[in-house]
């Protein structure tokens, strides 16, 4: 079966990949991407607006159309996601209903599911209005998908969940006994207003909170002290999951940029023989470093401090008769530090470059801990210099083979 010239599993593979995120350089993405990505903005802002009671009846019916458009283009997404599940694993082909399970069951699925579910139930039953409005809103999860802040957060949480969840308790805790406490010390000065524990559980939470609405508040001389005492208190028990966060963001940011690092140090043609263990002691060296267009990254005569790996972007090396460019996965600055001297020429950024600086003293601690890389750097560096006294420098084609 086919449809048109293309297969029906080719199609599938297709679906499949206009949806992935991965598939960030087709132009079909891009567009789908961008139908997405609108129509969750329609939903969103169509339920907002919607609530606005000086709405005349033409834009209710308006902002009806907007969001029954957008619900549309979620249902339409949904299918298409289940049918073309078994393309994230094209070696389960033979069972393609798990990997269609799987997509199900997973966070961003539910919420696929959660989005376009309510409104098709409204129409068959007696629901509140609230509860379709509440999915289109649920929308900007999807948003997850493709905002990396998102998965920054959504994965902190997930990796300092259990130090959260003891915040939580200890705060739990606190709330029970301050709220106690607190009804003992006003409950016959007050009868009407510390009623209950529940009751003191309203003052204890806007007080630990630093809240304070003032709707409910001690009058007895012990009520004051104590409750001035959990003001206090409540500042330090939520810097608690606060510093956790905080913590948590840091790590998480750090474990993030050590990976796209490692990986970009093991494309280094200088660096692709090494095994893992090498690979990841000479990236915890590495400083990153953005740098802008028309930037100088080092000057001729100046003293050599680092040398510098290409991770995106090119650079223009001045040398004479001509300059030379060095584009990803090069490295420059290197004779500076072997040949122990100032630095032999000038370089400058010609687009915007991501670099990966090595300072003198890692520099010399890597070689010693690496004679083999030593060599292979002092041999790029003697053909550099070489053919700068001849009046040129190695093509990159020529630094690459040698490498």
């Amino acid at each position: 079966m086919s449809v048109g010239s293309l297969p029906v599993q080719g199609l599938r593979a297709q679906v499949y990949m206009w949806l992935s995120s991965r598939e960030a350089d087709s132009y079909i993405h891009t567009v789908v991407l961008g139908l997405l990505i609108s129509a969750i903005a329609i939903g969103v802002a169509g339920e907002v607006m919607g609530t606005i009671p000086e709405l005349t009846a033409i834009q209710r019916q308006l902002i009806g159309i907007a969001t029954a458009a957008a619900s549309a283009v979620f249902t339409l997404e949904y299918i298409c996601r289940v049918w073309s599940a078994p393309e994230c694993d094209p070696e389960s082909m033979g069972k393609p209903w798990r990997l269609r399970l799987l997509y199900q069951r997973s966070f961003l699925g539910m919420v696929d599911l959660l989005v376009v579910l309510p409104p098709f139930l409204g129409l068959f039953l007696s629901m509140d209005q609230d509860i379709p409005n509440l999915a289109l809103l649920l929308s900007l999860l999807k948003l997850g998908r493709y905002a990396k802040p998102l998965s920054l957060f959504a994965a902190v949480f997930r990796n300092e969940g259990r130090a959260l969840l003891s915040g939580l308790m200890a705060m739990m805790v606190l709330l029970v006994l301050v709220s106690s406490i607190m009804f003992m010390l006003e409950r016959h000065a007050q009868p009407d207003t510390f009623r209950s524990i529940p009751d003191a559980m309203w003052w204890a939470i806007v007080t630990m909170a630093t809240v304070g609405y003032g709707d409910i508040t001690p009058i007895t001389p012990l009520g004051k002290v104590f409750g001035g005492t959990v003001m206090l208190l409540g500042v330090a028990m939520f810097a608690i999951p606060a510093g956790i966060l905080v913590n948590g963001f840091a790590a998480e940011i750090r474990r993030r940029d050590f990976v796209v690092t490692w990986h970009t140090v093991a494309n280094v043609p200088l660096f692709a023989s090494l095994d893992a263990t090498r690979i990841a002691s000479i990236t915890r060296l590495l400083k990153t470093q953005i740098l802008p267009p028309r930037q100088v990254v080092v000057r001729y005569g100046e003293p050599a401090d680092a040398m510098f790996f290409i991770m995106s972007g090119e650079v223009e090396v001045d040398v004479t008769p001509q300059p030379v460019r060095l584009g990803k996965g090069q490295y420059f600055g290197e004779i500076g530090l072997i040949k122990d001297t100032v630095r032999t020429a000038t370089v400058a950024t010609i687009t915007e470059c991501q670099l990966l600086s090595l300072e003198v003293s890692d520099f010399r601690q890597l070689m010693a801990q690496n004679p083999d890389l030593r060599t292979a750097i002092e041999r790029v560096a003697d053909e550099r210099l070489h053919h700068q006294a001849a009046g040129g420098m190695p093509s990159p084609e020529d630094t690459q083979e040698e490498e």
